[in-house]
């Protein structure tokens, strides 16, 4: 009995795949430069940046500029602390009510599915405007010196709503519909069969979110006046401001205060964590984001 070949695990060479390899992974550098050179300023002295500017590699190495930005340690991590409370249950809670906005606007059965459209995609093209805001968060909610101050006003999102139902509008009706004949409830077959199936969109959405509550610092300029509130972009915010200042006035007493070099240390200090966030939902990011565009073919 002849013996049947077995697929070989290993891909043929194709000279054309190796150069989009290529090609991305020196744009990957490319990309990777801004963040190095952000590193070695924040790592370079003052004088080494006004003599030889910015460098990938730092002539001299100094951590002046984080002692001088962590010149209070509990007020960082207080900031830290805050933002890191805010972002996740602004995400979870974010991603949850948006994925229960769009799963019904998928529907085709849904009885207000257009006038609920319409009033989702009217708030897309026009806002109330910040007086209105105001009004509403401090006077008739009082959630003003809150968490929920800095969560509340990105918890619905227009534009992740319409991303969301037409993922869900993608997927296959008949599992929607064996499930109703197996005897299972809208929110059974929400949580059970529509949540796994949008893993991908759910965790795209999830990212933005999470990306938007954690460079949020103006929510916390109009409605946060205790300091222990305060969440970290807006401190950051902060001691770049005092930095500009206390250079500008210092001048005049032949003090040299790290400006520069403490500004790449708080731009480090900022993109640090949501980066590693990044890294670890990539592989779903990814998938939905393409996905997308392989139903389509």
């Amino acid at each position: 009995m002849p013996s049947i070949p077995r697929e070989s695990k290993y891909r043929p060479f194709r000279p054309g795949r190796l150069a989009i390899h290529a090609v991305l992974l020196v744009l990957s550098f490319l990309f990777l430069l801004p963040l190095i050179l952000l590193v070695s300023a924040s790592l370079s002295s003052e004088t080494d940046i006004s003599t030889y500017g910015f460098t990938f590699l730092p002539h001299r190495v100094t951590f002046a500029a984080y002692e001088y930005v962590l010149q209070n340690p509990s007020q960082i991590v207080t900031a830290y602390a805050v933002t890191v409370t805010v972002t996740v249950i602004g995400t979870l809670a974010g991603v949850l009510v948006m994925a229960l906005l769009a799963y019904p606007l998928s529907r085709t059965d849904f009885s207000w599915r257009r006038p609920l459209s319409f009033v989702v995609f009217f708030t897309l093209l026009f806002s109330g405007g910040l007086v209105p805001l105001y009004i509403l968060v401090t006077h008739y909610l009082q959630i003003q010196d809150t968490l929920w101050a800095l969560i509340l006003p990105y918890l619905v999102m227009p534009w992740y709503v319409f991303l969301l139902r037409a993922y869900f509008a993608g997927l296959p009706r008949e599992l929607i519909d064996a499930a109703k004949v197996d005897g299972a409830g809208e929110w059974r077959i929400f949580f059970q069969i529509i949540v796994p199936l949008s893993r991908p969109a759910l965790a795209t959405v999830a990212l933005f979110c999470a990306l938007t509550y954690w460079n949020d610092w103006y929510l916390a300029l109009l409605f946060i006046n205790n300091p222990a509130l305060e969440p970290l972009q807006y401190l950051l915010y902060q001691i770049s401001t005092n930095i500009e200042t206390l250079q500008t006035s210092s001048q005049a007493f032949g003090v040299q205060i790290p400006a520069l070099s403490a500004q790449m240390a708080i731009a480090v200090l900022a993109i640090g964590p949501i980066t590693l966030a990044f890294l670890a939902v990539q592989k779903h990011f990814i998938s939905g984001v393409t996905l997308g565009g392989v139903k389509g073919e």
